[in-house]
C-alpha cells in the first residue's frame, strides 16, 4: 500500500496497516503482484518515505518481508536478524520508525525451517552467534517443559521452538522501551506476531495487539 504523504500516514490506523500486510501475503501466496513496477517506486519515493509498518525478521534468504507481504519500495520497514532476535539496536530501530518516522505497526515474523532456531535447539556455538542463539533458549525451555517426550532437535521441535520464539519476541517489545510502551497504550500504534511458512508462503498471525485510543 503505497502513502504518498504525510497526511496519508497519519490517518492510517495499526488495525488498517495489518490488513495492508494480510492483502498483501494472500497476494504473494496467488502470484498476483501489485507492486512490480520498481521504478516507478523510486520516483514516487525519492522526496521521502511514509512506511507503514516496521517488520522485524529472520536473515533467512527465504523471508524477505518486502516480498511475501507484496509491498513496494518505501512502504515498510524491514529490519532483519538470524532467529528474528530481540535487541537494544533493534528496538532502537522500532523507537525510531514509530516515533520519529510514523509507522503504525511493528510485526515480529519468524518462520519455519528456521537454521537459526536449529542452531540453538542443537546447541550450536561459533563466535558471535552463541550469543545470539542464546536469545533463544527461553523458547527452548517451554518446548521442553511443555513436550518433554519430544527430541528438541527434531524439526517438529524446532518450529515450535520457532513460533514461541515470536511470542517470546513480541511479548518483551514494550518491556524493554517505554518509548514504544507508551504509543502502544495511545493506540497510536499496534503489535503483531506472524509465522511464515516455507512450504507454502503463507503467513498465519498469531498474535494481534492492539490498544483503542
Amino acid at each position: 500500500m503505497r502513502l504518498h504523504n504525510l497526511e496519508d500516514q497519519r490517518c492510517l490506523t495499526p488495525e488498517l496497516a495489518l490488513s495492508f500486510l494480510k492483502e498483501g501475503n494472500k497476494r504473494f501466496v496467488a502470484n498476483l503482484k501489485a507492486h512490480s513496477n520498481l521504478l516507478e517506486q523510486v520516483n514516487e519515493t525519492k522526496a521521502g518515505q511514509f512506511p507503514f509498518a516496521i517488520i522485524l525478521s529472520c536473515i533467512d534468504s527465504r523471508t524477505s518481508a518486502e516480498l511475501i507481504f507484496d509491498q513496494g519500495l518505501g512502504d515498510i520497514f524491514s529490519a532483519r536478524i538470524a532467529g528474528n532476535v530481540l535487541n537494544d539496536d533493534i528496538i532502537g530501530s522500532m523507537e525510531f520508525a514509530c516515533k520519529l518516522a510514523g509507522s503504525k505497526l511493528i510485526v515480529v515474523l519468524g518462520h519455519s525451517h528456521c537454521g537459526a532456531i536449529t542452531g540453538a535447539c542443537h546447541g550450536t556455538e561459533l563466535g558471535h552467534l552463541t550469543d545470539l542463539l542464546a536469545k533463544v533458549k527461553p523458547s527452548i525451555e517451554h518446548v521442553k517443559a511443555q513436550h518433554q517426550n519430544l527430541d528438541i532437535k527434531s524439526k517438529e521441535a524446532v518450529d515450535m521452538v520457532a513460533f514461541h520464539n515470536v511470542e517470546h519476541t513480541i511479548g518483551h517489545i514494550l518491556d524493554k522501551s517505554t518509548v514504544l510502551k507508551e504509543m502502544y497504550e495511545k493506540g497510536e500504534i499496534g503489535i503483531a506476531g506472524a509465522f511464515y511458512k516455507v512450504e507454502t508462503g503463507e503467513v498465519d498471525f498469531v498474535k494481534e495487539m492492539f490498544t483503542e485510543k
